[in-house]
């Protein structure tokens, strides 16, 4: 028999054998997401996009196809406006902004980045 007790953030697990002796009592610390303020980072059912927006930060960085990815149209227009107007030659300074923007969405936990990208909708880095 299993009897689950949950103390905050521990959740403890008390198992008893069949005449209810104690057998084992597990404690488990449920893992919690805090962003840089200390503040925990609420869970959510939403599905996160960190993967592909990073690779395609990565791959197609001046084009800004993360950004349009994410739902950032306004800025997935600046970047490819830069890249085309310049004929190329913004490319190179909109391509280290997307390699440094895919590092950053690939180093996040799925948690962390649904949180800060797409419920919070922070728009640059």
């Amino acid at each position: 028999m299993e009897i689950k007790l949950n103390f905050g953030n521990q959740l403890t697990r008390l198992f008893y054998d069949k005449n209810y002796k104690f057998v084992i009592a597990i404690k488990l610390k449920i893992m919690e997401v805090i962003d840089e303020n200390g503040n925990i980072i609420p869970k959510s059912n939403e599905e996160s996009k960190r993967v592909l927006a990073g690779v395609l930060a990565i791959l197609l960085g001046p084009f800004g196809i993360h950004k349009f990815v994410l739902g950032y149209t306004t800025q997935g227009i600046i970047m490819l406006a830069s890249t085309i107007v310049t004929c190329g030659i913004g490319a190179a300074i909109i391509s280290i902004i997307g390699l440094v923007e895919g590092i950053i969405y690939l180093t996040k936990s799925d948690e962390e980045f649904i949180y800060m990208y797409q419920t919070n909708k922070k728009e640059w880095f």
